[in-house]
């Protein structure tokens, strides 16, 4: 099976992030490989114990990225591809999309699996276009694969409730909670993904012609810091009382 992992570095939204002049400032941020793309990855590596075959991992950014993809190797892929160009900066998830299918063209993938989206921007965008680009099947949201014969059959979440969907090879899904358990690099795995090929492109290897993003992000900003609570105090019905006034003179939702 020729099995394709989409990658997005992403920051860690358990550190503290730092915006200035409406970006977030690189120095000052963590970074990591997008949650959600751990179930592909690991996913994709039980796919390849099962049913033989090679896992690639790509992802589109800067060359700080190869960091996440060397992670992805550790955990078991087998080789990983950076597209790293410094227009890219201003790209969104039509360009990204574009560039990875660009890529793939003639690489006659099994199956490719993403996240379901990434912690940053949250589009959930690119695996769908992805593969619309490429004309295969699409499968977003999915909780448990299993592949028999060509046939790829899939449970998937739909509001709260779960579809069993049955599709023919090739196709791209969009992995979420649920689905596994990602393993951690272990020291041989990261000892063994020293030494696992890491190429490195730039747009002009892809032959493509300039892509002109689609959306514009106008602005960057942290959430407001929340008032803290407060605790009511007295006898139930003072409380009750007080509370309603609360949420009408203050809060003015009665």
């Amino acid at each position: 099976m020729n099995i394709i992992v989409l990658l997005k570095r992403t920051f860690d939204t358990e550190e503290k992030i730092d915006i200035q002049q409406g970006k977030i400032r690189d120095d000052g941020a963590e970074y990591i490989i997008n949650p959600y793309d751990e179930y592909a990855i690991e996913e994709a590596i039980l796919l390849r114990d099962q049913h033989g075959g090679n896992v690639t991992v790509i992802t589109v950014g800067d060359e700080d990225a190869d960091k996440q993809l060397r992670t992805a190797l550790a955990m078991g892929a087998d080789e990983g591809v950076l597209i790293s160009d410094e227009d890219l900066e201003e790209g969104d998830a039509w360009t990204t999309a574009s560039i990875i299918a660009k890529y793939l063209e003639g690489k006659e993938p099994t199956i490719i699996l993403a996240g379901n989206l990434a912690i940053d921007g949250g589009s959930g965008q690119v695996g769908s276009l992805v593969g619309e680009l490429l004309n295969i099947s699409v499968v977003t949201t999915i909780t448990k694969l299993s592949i028999d014969d060509g046939i790829a059959t899939i449970e998937r979440d739909v509001e709260g409730d779960q579809e069993v969907v049955e599709v023919a090879l090739p196709v791209l899904v969009t992995c979420q909670q649920g689905l596994n358990e990602p393993r951690y690099p272990s020291l041989p795995g990261i000892m063994k993904a020293k030494k696992k090929p890491l190429d490195t492109l730039e747009l002009d290897d892809l032959d493509m012609e300039d892509i002109e993003s689609l959306t514009e992000v106008t602005e960057i900003f942290l959430p407001s810091a929340k008032a803290p609570g407060r605790i009511l105090e007295g006898e139930i019905n003072e409380q009750a009382q007080e509370l309603v006034t609360i949420l009408r003179t203050k809060a003015k939702v009665l």
